[in-house]
């Protein structure tokens, strides 16, 4: 059977817009609208590549409800500039993947689609709506559903009763009762959802509560709706889809389409997003980017503008950075340092990002190599030279604790419990804090590493400089305290950079992906804790753990006695041979599969 996906372009336009940070292009083209819609498109296609796909877009002009209602809409500000421009890239990016488009004057995106869903059930086709819009849903049937890609939350007839009382027949008279906020839907004044739907339930539609207002025992209630009986009809028809939209083009002008990816490659290239280009070839979306467009390696990764690294030398550059972190309100923050271990290492410099591609290093106890003579053959080293200036230790602190506990700034570090711990050597308590690293590992535990390097080349296809070409390797290898400046600024400056892509891209994944709550109430809050924990170790109450122990062992004594009595004998629990023979020998419980060896896996 034939199965159309038809996309609430305009929607997804304003949740990309609004769950993005600021991005710009190179030639400062706002694109985080462009970027999050292109992502949200690529999710669709992966889930849906056989099926038919549409778009439905707004027209930027008033439509027909204006004319029946002027004040519709009308509380809503103008639409962002930031936003506006992007809406032409955003028709390119759907152009260069070929993927049909409508919009009409005169109508709203989800009349367009509630005409098309009309012609595709005539034609007995399946459709899904991808939407997360209220005002669809008296769309749903047993042929029409509704699905929200980002929180990947299917939306059906039973989703429809279970949220608001109704079926997807009613919600238009439960939205004529309620009124809309967010459309300056009138409604009925005094009469919310909750009391909507229990009207509906006991007189099915708004004309027959309207008709059998009389009898409402509520006197507040009964005078309202008599009183605002036409406002209810008005909202009613204000909320009403229409099926009947005269189409320019029909589903069979429409369905037959190929993706294009050569194009859609161009325009990923264009826009600089190199991230998506990466995720098309290692997810095998496109055969190989190398064979569907012939491109160099440099043109598939394109470099966004050179960054700009600053290596800090005074007090005053320093303060000039302050002054950018706040005006900013959050900064990406990484110490380079003596050691691995955190309790052991000694502060060597620190690094500072507050936009994509700026950053800056503050070396504060670099050695100046030039002057050290090798104990062995009295020659100088040659690392440094005679410019060698940084900031005293003592004054680039002052500077900056201020900063890093300030509650009104963020701190963004990958691994920030590292940083933690230096800094608190110092007397700096490092807070409000977010980190790339954890996010990541919310995000995809099992899937890949953590580590910066990874995630830069995974995420941002950008390779990093590694800390081996700064400082080198085995026998050769030195102190980054000796590292050449120029170097090490290179490095460093890289590194926070780096953290605040990172932490732009994945931070909006949390909530797609319903890992908001685990980051913000259990990850996030660890970090300080473990931290705390490593520089002061842990007190152990011997008398509570045996009593822990105590209880686990009854409890589990108590567990084990149960599933005896359910098996009906006594077996060895942990004996996966033992457990798999009770659970499908015995018990005749489904989905047994035996591993080469002939036991049960369990």
């Amino acid at each position: 059977m034939q199965h159309i996906s038809i996309i609430d372009g305009s929607g997804y336009i304003f949740r990309a817009f609004h769950a993005l940070p600021a991005l710009t292009r190179q030639d400062g083209t706002h694109i985080n609208a462009v970027l999050g819609f292109a992502n949200m498109l690529l999710k669709i296609i992966e889930e849906n590549h056989n099926n038919m796909m549409l778009i439905a877009f707004d027209s930027a002009r008033l439509n027909f409800r204006h004319e029946i209602y002027p004040e519709y809409k009308a509380h809503r500000p103008p639409v962002p500039p930031e936003l506006s421009v992007q809406f032409p890239l955003i028709k390119q990016l759907v152009k260069s993947l070929n993927i049909p488009s409508i919009e009409m004057v005169g109508f709203e995106a989800d009349d367009l689609i509630a005409t098309y869903t009309h012609h595709a059930k005539a034609l007995g086709w399946n459709v899904t709506i991808l939407s997360s819009d209220k005002d669809l849903m008296q769309l749903i049937d047993d042929s029409v559903v509704m699905m929200d890609p980002i929180k990947n939350r299917r939306i059906d007839a039973a989703s429809v009763l279970e949220k608001f009382g109704v079926g997807p027949e009613q919600i238009i008279d439960l939205q004529a009762l309620a009124g809309d906020t967010s459309d300056n839907v009138p409604g009925v004044p005094g009469i919310g959802l909750k009391t909507a739907a229990e009207l509906l339930k006991n007189y099915r539609t708004l004309e027959g509560i309207l008709t059998s207002a009389h009898e409402i025992k509520q006197a507040k209630r009964r005078q309202l709706l008599i009183d605002y009986a036409e406002q209810a009809k008005l909202s009613q028809n204000l909320v009403r889809l229409k099926h009947d939209v005269p189409l320019e083009k029909s589903l069979e002008d429409l369905k037959n389409y190929q993706i294009t990816w050569p194009s859609f490659l161009d325009f990923l290239k264009e826009n600089q997003f190199r991230s998506i280009l990466s995720r098309l070839e290692r997810n095998h979306i496109i055969p190989s980017i190398s064979t569907s467009i012939e491109i160099s390696e440099s043109e598939v990764l394109p470099k966004t503008s050179q960054p700009v690294y600053e290596l800090v030398q005074t007090i005053d550059q320093l303060k000039g950075w302050i002054e950018k972190i706040i005006n900013k309100g959050v900064v990406a923050f990484d110490t380079e340092t003596t050691s691995l271990e955190p309790v052991r290492a000694e502060l060597v410099g620190f690094s500072l990002s507050v936009d994509h591609g700026q950053a800056c290093y503050v070396p504060v106890a670099h050695k100046n190599i030039h002057d050290v003579k090798d104990f062995f053959t009295q020659s100088s080293a040659p690392h440094h030279h005679q410019d060698f200036k940084q900031i005293p230790l003592a004054e680039a602190i002052a500077c900056l604790k201020p900063i890093l506990e300030s509650s009104s700034i963020l701190k963004i570090g990958h691994n920030i419990k590292y940083d933690i711990i230096v800094m608190a050597k110092y007397d700096i308590k490092i807070a409000p804090i977010d980190d790339s690293m954890m996010i990541s590992y919310v995000l995809a535990a099992g899937q890949h590493g953590h580590g910066m390097d990874e995630l830069s080349k995974l995420h941002l296809g950008h390779e990093t400089i590694t800390y081996d070409s700064v400082t080198g390797s085995g026998k050769n290898r030195i102190r980054f305290d000796e590292v050449d400046l120029n170097k090490a600024k290179d490095y460093a400056a890289e590194d926070a950079d780096v953290t605040l892509q990172l932490y732009h891209y994945l931070k909006p994944q949390l909530q797609q992906n319903k890992l908001s709550t685990i980051y913000e109430t259990i990850e996030r809050p660890l970090i300080p804790v473990v931290a705390r924990m490593e520089q002061t170790g842990i007190k152990i109450d011997k008398h509570v753990l045996q009593d822990l122990s105590g209880h686990f062992s009854n409890r589990l004594d108590s567990l084990a006695q149960k599933i005896y009595q359910l098996c009906g004998e006594e077996f060895n629990i942990g004996s996966p041979k033992q457990l798999g023979e009770i659970l499908f020998d015995k018990l005749g419980l489904p989905g047994g599969k035996k591993s080469k060896l002939g036991a049960y896996a369990t």
